[in-house]
C-alpha cells in the first residue's frame, strides 16, 4: 500500500530562526522525523512512499539522495570498503513531488492523485508524529467498512484542565482533557480513491473534505491509547530526543529488543523504573 507524506508546510512552531529546516527534517536520534515515520510504515510492509513537498524540498531530496547507511545500521570496513550488516531503505519507492510552497494538505493530495488513483486504498500522514500503534490492526478494519476515510484517534494532549462553570461563577467540576470524552485526530489517515472526489482546489483535507464524510457516516475512527507523540514544537521534539538518547523509544517498532544496544536497554528501564 502506498503511503503519501504532506512534508511541504513551513512548520513555524519548529522553528529555531536559525535553521530553514522543513519540520519533518529535524532529527530524532541520527536520523530526521521523516525517516522514523517511513520506518515505521515500512515495518508493516509498506515501502513505495509519495512525498509532498514544498518549503524546504531541497532538504528532503538531499537527505535521500545522499543516504548515509551507516548512519543506522552496522558495517564494516575493508580498507576503504564499507560492508553493510543491515540496510533501512534499499526496498523502498520514493516518489518525490512537489506540491506548492503555501498549498493546504488537501490540495497537496490533490495533486498526487495520478501516483495513488488506482489503487484499491492508500495511507496518509503528516510526517511528523511517532506512534507504537498497530497499523496492520487499524488497516484491516478501516478494509472491513465501507468508509471513504478513516483516521487513527488520540486522547487530548493539552495539560490545560477543563472547568465546567455555572451562570453564578461556581465550578461544578475540574477535570484534565484526558477524562474527557474525547479524542483528536493523531495524524495517521487511510483512503480509498473515491476521496478525490471530494477534494475541491485548495481545500483543507479535515475541515473541508473529512468533516462532511463523518457527518454522513463516511469516515472511520481507530481509538489508540498507547504512545503516540507529535513533534508539533521544539518542546515536543526536544522531548522525543530525550527519549531516543535515554533508550526509551517506543515508536521504534522496528527494534527488536534482541538487536538493542544493552546499555541502552539498561537506561531504558531504569528510565521505566523511576516514572
Amino acid at each position: 500500500m502506498k503511503v503519501v507524506l504532506f512534508c511541504g508546510g513551513y512548520g513555524m512552531r519548529m522553528r529555531d530562526g536559525g535553521s530553514d529546516l522543513p519540520k519533518p527534517m529535524h532529527p530524532v536520534g541520527p536520523r530526521p522525523l521523516i525517516w522514523h515515520v517511513m520506518r515505521y510504515y515500512a515495518h508493516f510492509g509498506h515501502t513505495e512512499f509519495v512525498l509532498c513537498l514544498g518549503y524546504g524540498a531541497h532538504h528532503i531530496k538531499d537527505f535521500f539522495l545522499n543516504y548515509d547507511e551507516t548512519a543506522s545500521n552496522d558495517f564494516v570496513l575493508h580498507g576503504a570498503e564499507v560492508e553493510l550488516l543491515g540496510s533501512d531503505i534499499k526496498d523502498w519507492t520514493i516518489t518525490f513531488v512537489h506540491t506548492g510552497l503555501d498549498s493546504a494538505i488537501g490540495e497537496r493530495l490533490r495533486r498526487v492523485e495520478p501516483f495513488v488513483r488506482d489503487d484499491e486504498m492508500f495511507l496518509a500522514n503528516y510526517a511528523d508524529v511517532l506512534t507504537d500503534a498497530p497499523l496492520d490492526e487499524m488497516v484491516s478494519r478501516f478494509r472491513a467498512s465501507d468508509a471513504i476515510g478513516g483516521l487513527m484517534a488520540v486522547p487530548p494532549q493539552s495539560a490545560f484542565h477543563c472547568v465546567d462553570v455555572d451562570e453564578d461563577g461556581r465550578l461544578a467540576t475540574i477535570s484534565s482533557l484526558q477524562q474527557m470524552p474525547l479524542w483528536e485526530n493523531g495524524g495517521y489517515l487511510i483512503f480509498r480513491p473515491e476521496v478525490f472526489e471530494h477534494l475541491t482546489e485548495g481545500c483543507d483535507l479535515i475541515g473541508d473534505v473529512c468533516a462532511p464524510l463523518a457527518r454522513q457516516g463516511r469516515m472511520f475512527g481507530y481509538r489508540h491509547k498507547g504512545f503516540w507523540h507529535p513533534a508539533d514544537t521544539v518542546k515536543e521534539r526536544t522531548a522525543l530526543e530525550a527519549a531516543y538518547q535515554s533508550g526509551n523509544r517506543p515508536w521504534m517498532v522496528w527494534d527488536s529488543p534482541a538487536d538493542r544496544d544493552p546499555l541502552q536497554a539498561a537506561i531504558a528501564e531504569l528510565t521505566a523504573i523511576e516514572r
